[in-house]
């Protein structure tokens, strides 16, 4: 299959995929535009690869994959050194291209490549956390294991965080000796083919990362390729599903993490001041488009004045100014039409973001935080995920039912909690049902080592996407048991 190769700056209108270590036109005609949140316009245009390009990344890939993982694991990780070292001195090249792609603010997106790269510290250390084990079990017996790689896969990321979430994959994928290919999101596309080029120049050879562009079509090419040995994913809960299904189906390895319905509990005795700058920080940053953004508030008791203080930090965030837009006027359109209907079934809407715009930017995708209050456990909002900058609050007397409340969501991701007191703390976190649990953080993000990843419709598949079980996920155990003399017969092995 002949490629054409990027050559002039004025091509990137068009963006490349990433194959054997180049730029490589896709060959289709068929083509999404990439608009920029912040005032709708046309920053480039994403391919819809045809499958043929899909097996032309894999034929590349297994065969770099091969000499690759013959390289020790040692020599290996010092591709992510320096890799390391590159997003380090270009974060606010890469934070540029996230802010125009995706909306974040400046910040937001040198928050999530900060998280990005613990991930490629921690594949790093692969050499001390994962060298193998040893064991003399009988006399003249030993016992080895050896963490083999599973050949070529493919992780498939989400609009919301463009470098974080490919980095909390790609990095241990290659370490443990894979070779890996990237299906970005059709929506932000830009940063994927930059974080090419950086692992090019941290010398990771050709072929063993691949990126193909394209939309639902190379979803399923990927999972369902034979020589794809495992898809990792992250996304909303019904695709998470559909990706999961079929992956696995084929007798493949899937890790589908998916969507949320995270809720934030305020007792009484919460510090006023922290609990509320926390809870609009975790409402409103990313414009509310993250699985660990807080969307319900569970008010238990007498606990007006600290809602009073969240409506007056929310009144202080302003979009476009300390608050970015949300993707797409699709999004847009599907938070508002949780706000139009919110006061169907006794809810209020006491802060409403609807008629809001960035100056200068009115064809922005921008719309404003807003508060739900007096909803019913069984209101919409409470049941799905908004994905925008909406909080919607339950009034509850008591912890036991903010805890049924929290457990009955059919969602896992994370669950947080405002006290000053450690019993009631240990009380919520022994009791609720969510594998990220916060005590006064409302977005509990564990840093590596400690894992990521949520329990129930949160995730598809055992294990979190990031840590030790991620490494688990990567790669295969192989056993080797050796005898090379003759004892006397003692036992079973001897």
């Amino acid at each position: 299959m002949t490629q054409s190769t990027l050559s002039r700056e004025e091509t990137k209108q068009t963006l490349p995929n990433w194959i054997s270590g180049k730029a490589t036109f896709s060959q289709s005609e068929h083509t999404l535009p990439v608009l920029s949140p912040h005032n709708g316009e046309v920053i480039a245009h994403v391919p819809l690869s045809n499958l043929e390009e899909v097996d032309y990344a894999i034929r590349e890939a297994r065969a770099a994959q091969k000499s690759w993982a013959d390289t020790p694991v040692k020599e290996r990780v010092q591709v992510m050194y320096r890799f390391k070292q590159i997003l380090e001195n270009k974060i606010d090249t890469l934070a540029n291209i996230i802010h125009i792609e995706n909306g974040k603010t400046i910040d937001e997106a040198k928050a999530g490549i900060q998280k990005g790269i613990e991930c490629v510290e921690y594949a790093a250390s692969l050499p001390q956390i994962s060298g193998g084990e040893s064991l003399n079990v009988s006399r003249g017996v030993e016992c080895k294991m050896f963490r083999r790689p599973l050949g070529v896969v493919a992780g498939i990321t989400p609009f919301n965080f463009p470098v974080m979430v490919p980095l909390w994959m790609i990095p241990l994928a290659i370490s443990l000796g894979n070779a890996f290919i990237l299906k970005p999101s059709e929506q932000t596309p830009l940063a994927s083919i930059e974080l090419a080029k950086d692992l090019k120049e941290a010398g990771l050879p050709e072929g063993v990362f691949s990126v193909i562009h394209g939309d639902k079509a190379i979803v399923e090419a990927l999972c369902d390729h034979p020589h794809v040995k495992a898809v990792g994913f992250v996304g909303s809960t019904p695709v998470a599903k559909q990706v999961y299904a079929r992956t696995t189906h084929l007798g493949k390895r899937a890790r589908c993490m998916g969507g949320a319905k995270n809720h934030l509990t305020v007792v009484p005795d919460a510090d006023p001041e922290m609990a509320s700058s926390n809870i609009v920080a975790s409402v409103t940053g990313c414009a509310g488009q993250r699985c660990m953004a807080a969307s319900v508030l569970i008010a238990v008791g007498d606990v007006d004045h600290i809602i009073q203080k969240v409506y007056e930090k929310m009144q202080q965030v302003i979009p476009g100014r300390n608050m970015g837009p949300v993707i797409s006027q699709r999004a847009k359109d599907r938070i508002c039409g949780y706000l139009n209907r919110c006061e169907q079934g006794g809810a209020r809407l006491i802060l409403d973001g609807r008629e809001t715009s960035s100056e200068g930017s009115e064809h922005g995708f921008y719309i404003g935080p807003s508060i739900i209050d007096h909803a019913s456990p069984g209101h919409e909002s409470i049941l799905d995920e908004v994905f925008g900058p909406v909080l919607t609050i339950i009034r509850v007397d008591t912890l036991e039912e903010a805890i049924t409340i929290e457990n009955n969501s059919p969602y896992g991701n994370a669950a947080a909690i405002y006290t000053c007191s450690g019993r009631v703390a240990d009380t919520y976190r022994q009791r609720v049902n969510a594998g990220m649990v916060g005590i006064n953080i409302g977005v509990p993000v564990p840093r590596e080592p400690f894992s990521f990843g949520g329990w129930n419709l949160s995730r598809f598949g055992d294990g979190d996407i990031t840590g030790a079980s991620a490494i688990e996920f990567w790669s295969q155990p192989q056993k080797v048991t050796t005898k090379w003399e003759s004892r006397h017969r003692e036992n079973w092995m001897s």
